[in-house]
């Protein structure tokens, strides 16, 4: 898999695999670039559609989509071999952060990382207006003592949790 001297791709008590650090990395370092090909935002509406009804039509199906939103026109399918930062693992607590420069994506740490550590970030998921209750969808699994228990950008937790309350009040 990855010829980084710094990161490794194996087996995740989080999700399947999962990306560790071999060495301790620094505060603010970049630890990866995620890299794939670009694509417009069409062909990532029909990628996110197929995926979507895979789950649907078999909820095991662990299938991801590796998309990132890079700009008003463009995002980038990390769904490529070579992307080893695709297995990056969601945290509600994360180590990790996203930061797009250039229409790339890099991957840096945002506390210093422990060498043996696995690689984290939170993957930024909105709440669909169009389905308030798609987030139950997608459960974390972090065990963080922070975790949400589903994927969900953190500022997305006040409503989740209204929406919850709601529900449970039907």
């Amino acid at each position: 898999m990855s010829n980084n001297k710094h990161i490794e791709v194996k087996k995740s008590g989080i999700h399947r695999h999962g990306v560790f650090a071999k060495t301790a990395i620094p505060k603010g370092a970049i630890i990866i670039e995620y890299i794939g090909r670009k694509i417009t935002k069409e062909e990532s509406e029909k990628i996110l559609d197929h995926t979507n009804e895979n789950h649907k039509k078999d909820p095991e199906n662990h299938a991801g989509t590796y998309i990132f939103d890079i700009d008003e026109e463009w995002d980038l399918d990390g769904d490529v071999p070579e992307n080893d930062a695709r297995y990056i693992n969601h945290s509600c607590e994360p180590n990790g952060i996203c930061e797009i420069m250039d229409r790339r994506v890099w991957i840096k740490a945002l506390r210093d990382i422990k060498a043996g550590e696995e690689i984290t970030y939170n993957y930024g998921f909105e709440i669909n207006e169009n389905d308030i209750y798609d987030f139950m969808e997608h459960p974390c699994k972090c065990g963080s003592k922070k975790c949400a228990g589903y994927i969900l950008d953190e500022e997305q937790w006040p409503r989740m949790k209204e929406l919850l309350m709601n529900k449970n009040k039907r």
